[in-house]
């Protein structure tokens, strides 16, 4: 497999395993080895009316040079070409508009066998200083004066096979403040003498209206990366989010992966950087509320 080719590949799983913790039982596996899948979209979660099935295959050279190929399973029964296109247009307004610079991923090893990260990790005893030595440097750069350690917060633990996974989540406007919010996890003892302690944050620069992030596996490879890419498709702004391991003795393989994003998922949804599928039906339900009351006004 060439070098771009297997490139394509991993951003697809990465792709599917986000996909898959934002949809949850929405997101359905088709054709594993075709690269089939389908997701269920609905207008209302509890008691839906209209529901469609988007199916979608990822040819090879998907997402650097070939595009998804999907259909849609149902209709509405009127016409929709026309909001197809538009909805199109708009993403590419928005795209054009935008300077987003593509994610620095730095990595502590060069990816290997899947469950390679877990062989030698029971008695493993991170170094406090590696996780946050990245944005060491970058803080270093600005010579500002301290500014207010952000509010830290706690998701609710996942445990599979002893396997824990945890998240934390702290507001940043700067990389200062990630370096802050670092050491005040460390300060925690449980937190330190986590397996793993990955993490990723995205910042908004208003001024260059660019995003400024980055990512750190901790030894847990390409999990760093995963994550970012979580939050890049969430299209979180201003946030660091903390996933801490602690590994129990039993290989998970790749549902590591998938209990990292989950974690990460369920923290950005109880602290409103992202919407759940609930709320995001019960909001859509709203506009079109409003739309029909604006549009009969107007009629009268």
């Amino acid at each position: 497999m060439a070098a771009g080719e297997t490139e394509a590949a991993q951003q697809q799983i990465d792709e599917i395993e986000a996909l898959s913790s934002i949809y949850g039982e929405d997101w359905c596996v088709v054709d594993e080895d075709e690269k089939i899948y389908c997701i269920k979209i609905n207008d209302c979660v509890d008691q839906p009316k209209w529901t469609l099935c988007l199916q979608v295959i990822l040819p090879p050279g998907y997402p650097a040079s070939e595009p998804p190929i999907y259909q849609l399973k149902q209709n509405l029964g009127e016409s929709i070409l026309y909001l197809w296109v538009e909805k199109i247009r708009e993403v590419l307004i928005e795209k054009a508009q935008s300077s987003d610079p593509e994610p620095n991923i730095k990595k502590t090893s060069e990816e290997v066998d899947e469950d390679d990260g877990d062989d030698f990790l029971l008695d493993y005893q991170p170094i406090q200083e590696d996780p946050i030595k990245i944005v060491n440097y970058i803080a270093s750069e600005s010579q500002e004066v301290d500014e207010e350690l952000p509010s830290i917060h706690h998701g609710n633990p996942i445990t599979d096979r002893r396997s824990t996974f945890q998240a934390h989540l702290a507001p940043v406007v700067t990389p200062r403040q990630v370096k802050r919010v670092l050491e005040k996890l460390y300060e925690n003892k449980k937190i330190a003498s986590a397996t793993h302690n990955i993490y990723a944050y995205r910042i908004y620069c208003e001024d260059k209206q660019t995003f400024l992030q980055d990512c750190e596996d901790d030894g847990e490879t390409a999990a760093g990366g995963r994550l970012l890419h979580l939050m890049q498709i969430l299209n979180v702004h201003n946030v660091l989010v903390v996933v801490s391991r602690w590994y129990g003795g039993i290989l998970l393989g790749p549902d590591r992966f998938k209990h990292i994003n989950n974690c990460a998922r369920n923290i950005l949804v109880e602290y409103n950087y992202v919407h759940s599928v609930e709320e995001s039906s019960k909001q859509a339900g709203k506009s079109n509320k409003i739309r029909k009351d604006n549009k009969k006004r107007t009629e009268h």
